[in-house]
């Protein structure tokens, strides 16, 4: 049975540049894929049910994205056959990873082939918008300079490297990060070229993730010792920039527990888009 892979995404900075009269917050940034994935199998049926194979700690079943995915694309496109979906979750909940909306994404562009369905990848990234502004990403399939709520996206190519993902044991959550009054709500923006010229890239929301979960800031703490540390989209993942995956093995054998990680290489396609190569989901 075919294995389709979810990966993690990192934000490579974050800034929030404004906030729209219906709530929802502007904002710049660039995602960046990982080969370090979720992994999901479906089994196609003729009951036109949509359930999950396996229950998925933390996550009840009308929270769980692929099942939210699934009925929108079935629904979408008047659909008769259901699916049984497996997932095996690697990536963590509320760490900032994207592992929700990857996993929605793959759901969508799995069932899209498996259903016949046939919808254009424009049509099915609108679709994934309705479930997450991160699910557009995930289906183009590119690394990309994000604007608008993060669903307007330019392609970009940014150095494929090797990263130390240190995982606090806390489930940050996003809503109560962005409620914050303290939170930067406009920060100027930037150009593409100011990004590879590295000028002013952070995090906006960092300062009150560290503030509000001390996890977040231990995380931060210890990873500034070896280098420049950043956090992944509202936290609590921080990553860092290493030369190599033996380097960053070597550190994630020092990382204090209760802390955990893992090492991963960027990747600028998706591994399910056509010009990507294999890998394994939990790469």
């Amino acid at each position: 049975m075919r294995t389709w892979p979810a990966p993690a995404k990192l934000n490579l900075f974050l800034h929030i540049t404004g906030r729209r009269p219906d709530g929802y917050h502007t904002l710049q940034t660039v995602f960046q894929f990982l080969d370090h994935a979720d992994a999901l199998t479906f089994d196609v049926t003729d009951d036109g049910l949509i359930t999950r194979a396996n229950p998925i700690g933390g996550i009840s079943e009308d929270r769980d994205l692929t099942l939210r995915a699934a009925r929108l694309l079935k629904a979408s496109c008047g659909v008769t056959q259901g699916a049984q979906i497996r997932l095996t979750k690697r990536l963590p909940v509320g760490g900032g990873l994207g592992g929700g909306s990857s996993d929605a994404a793959t759901t969508l562009l799995a069932l899209n082939e498996l259903w016949n369905t046939r919808m254009p990848i424009p049509e099915l990234a609108a679709l994934g918008l309705k479930l997450g502004a991160d699910v557009p990403v995930f289906i183009h399939g590119h690394a990309a300079w994000a604007e608008g709520i993060g669903e307007i996206l330019t392609p970009v190519e940014p150095a494929e490297a090797w990263y130390l993902v240190v995982v606090p044991p806390v489930h940050v959550s996003t809503a109560r990060v962005f409620a914050e009054f303290e939170l930067t709500r406009y920060s100027p923006t930037l150009t593409i070229r100011d990004f590879h010229e590295g000028r002013g890239l952070r995090n906006d929301l960092e300062a009150v993730v560290r503030n509000r979960y001390p996890e977040v800031d231990h995380a931060m703490r210890w990873l500034s010792g070896f280098g420049h540390p950043r956090m992944s989209g509202s936290g609590g993942c921080a990553f860092l920039d290493v030369p190599d995956a033996e380097q960053g093995r070597r550190l994630l054998e020092r990382i204090p527990k209760p802390l955990t990680g893992f090492v991963a290489r960027g990747l600028n396609r998706h591994p399910l888009s056509a010009s990507a190569s294999t890998v394994h989901p939990g790469a």
